[in-house]
């Protein structure tokens, strides 16, 4: 877990960049990202040297000996962190600026690839040898040679990405994204898709999961291949978004992930019944173009809700048997327009839904204040919802106000046990934090979905005492208190006539 004095050196790092007249924040975001991503290869590139030397194998290192850049032939030690660290402020910006930033951005063969797509027009902005020596030996002075470590320090960086109200985008905190993955449980034969990928963080997650959970995937040739080109696969309409998730994807061992530029609700998006998982917090009351929308998504629900357009879309994409795991605005669960009762009436009764948990208030902050659930379903086509399971999250380890400090309170383990463990949830009450509603009970509350329509709230009676018997208390706490006067006024008196004498 990143520690307030770790927190501390990233934002006198982000200080820095502003002093040094870059003040944008995805500006910052994205010189940021360059410099911490070339460290990273250093050391991951060390680390495989080092592991092929012990077991006495040959290793192709990332850098080659020689490269041309330029129309130079140029060392391949000069584009090594460890090297151009130490050079002087002037020779270390020319260095950046000629050769270590070219190299980055044509560094993946594959010109099709991701990453060479929006690492192509990628600028460095970093114009002053000053600032570039000062941020260089602040990131190198960052813990970034272990895996955990490192992703903790990319996400309080990105973390720095405020932009709740830009097309109803904010940033989902990293310990959400973990649950939903963890309640879905991807495995190396899924195709995951986040149509609203931004960062790529639920593809990063996945990812995580999938390795921690099968070391062994990549002694098997077909997973190793699915798990480098065709597992993950996230759109977005940003570029500047898409370029970090290419990185990010990196950073994490993907090579050629399917990150691209696509809006995925238009009508030049046609695909349908491909992944196997989705995984998405899609923007909340986005811009739409109503004309741009794509006609499949707009015959199941006729709607410029991209909230609800979203989960269309989901159900779309989806093959038969997929699972999704997606975060929705409390609206969407209540709200009593035709397009939400639609969407709700498709996922009930068409599809299975298994899941609604109902998250507090405080979980986007200092982004958002918006309410929110996680719908947890899955693609059937034939119907399956007997009974849907509701959880009441309370906490999720840190505090709801705009400071989000770490906090003792968590429900995210309990629910994480409970939900792959329904079986032992059937004779829970409704005043229980979490419990089962019937699919009869939901149709007859026109697919209402909000916990608090079918929670139930136990108030304790309050046994008073009679009305006498609370009037000669007063009287006596009265009676004590006028005492308790005389006797101060008496002591006030001798303490006078002391000082007289």
């Amino acid at each position: 877990m990143i520690t307030g004095e770790l927190k501390n050196k990233i934002d006198r790092i982000w200080d820095d960049f502003a002093a040094g007249g870059i003040t944008n924040t995805i500006d910052v975001l994205e010189q940021f990202t360059y410099l911490l991503f070339i460290k990273s290869l250093d050391e991951i590139d060390q680390e495989k040297e080092s592991n092929a030397m012990i077991l006495g194998i040959d290793y192709d290192s990332i850098f080659p000996k020689t490269i041309e850049l330029n129309n130079v032939e140029v060392s391949g030690d000069r584009l090594r962190w460890n090297v151009f660290k130490n050079y002087p402020a002037e020779e270390m910006l020319k260095n950046y600026s000629e050769n270590v930033f070219p190299f980055m951005k044509t560094m993946h063969g594959n010109e099709e690839s991701a990453y060479a797509k929006y690492m192509g027009d990628s600028i460095n902005k970093i114009a002053s040898p000053a600032l570039l020596q000062k941020v260089v030996s602040g990131i190198d002075g960052l813990p970034t040679d272990k895996a955990d470590m490192k992703g903790d320090i990319y996400e309080y960086v990105l973390s720095k990405l405020s932009t709740s109200g830009r097309n109803g985008q904010f940033r989902t905190p990293r310990h959400i994204i973990d649950m939903m993955v963890r309640l879905i449980e991807p495995n190396s034969e899924d195709q995951i898709c986040d149509p609203a990928c931004g960062t790529a963080g639920f593809l990063v997650s996945s990812e995580e999961y999938i390795q921690e959970a099968e070391p062994d995937l990549f002694y098997d040739e077909k997973k190793k291949e699915n798990f480098e080109k065709r597992m993950f696969n996230g759109f977005d309409t940003d570029t500047t978004m898409l370029r970090i998730s290419a990185m990010n994807m990196m950073m994490h061992g993907v090579e050629d992930p399917n990150i691209r530029h696509q809006d995925s609700l238009s009508s030049l998006y046609t695909e349908e019944n491909k992944y196997s998982v989705v995984l998405a917090n899609p923007p909340f009351k986005g811009s739409l173009d109503h004309e741009a929308v794509s006609d499949t998504l707009l015959k199941v629900c006729k709607t410029k809700k991209t909230e609800l357009l979203f989960l269309t879309l989901f159900l779309r994409i989806l093959k038969v048997g997929g699972r999704c795991s997606c975060i929705v605005p409390d609206g969407v669960l209540f709200g009593s327009s035709k397009a939400h009762k639609e969407i709700r009436k498709k996922i009930v009764e068409d599809n299975m839904l298994e899941g609604v948990i109902s998250m507090p208030s405080g979980v986007f902050k200092p982004y958002a204040g918006v309410s929110t659930a996680i719908l947890i379903f899955s693609k059937t086509g034939t119907g399956g919802t007997d009974q849907v399971w509701f959880y009441d999250m309370k906490a999720d380890g840190y505090s709801l106000d705009d400071k989000r400090s770490k906090v003792e309170e968590n429900d995210i383990p309990d629910i994480i046990e409970r939900f792959h463990h329904l079986d032992k949830e059937k004779d829970r009450k409704r005043t229980e934090q979490s419990f089962f509603v019937d699919k009869d009970e939901i149709v007859k509350n026109d697919y209402d979905l909000s916990i608090n329509k079918y929670k139930e709230i136990v108030y304790e009676k309050i046994e008073y005492p009679p009305t006498s018997e609370i009037l000669a208390n007063i009287e006596q706490f009265q009676k004590e208190i006028d005492e308790g006067l005389a006797e101060l006024k008496e002591l006030l008196k001798d303490t006078k006539v002391g000082h007289d004498e």
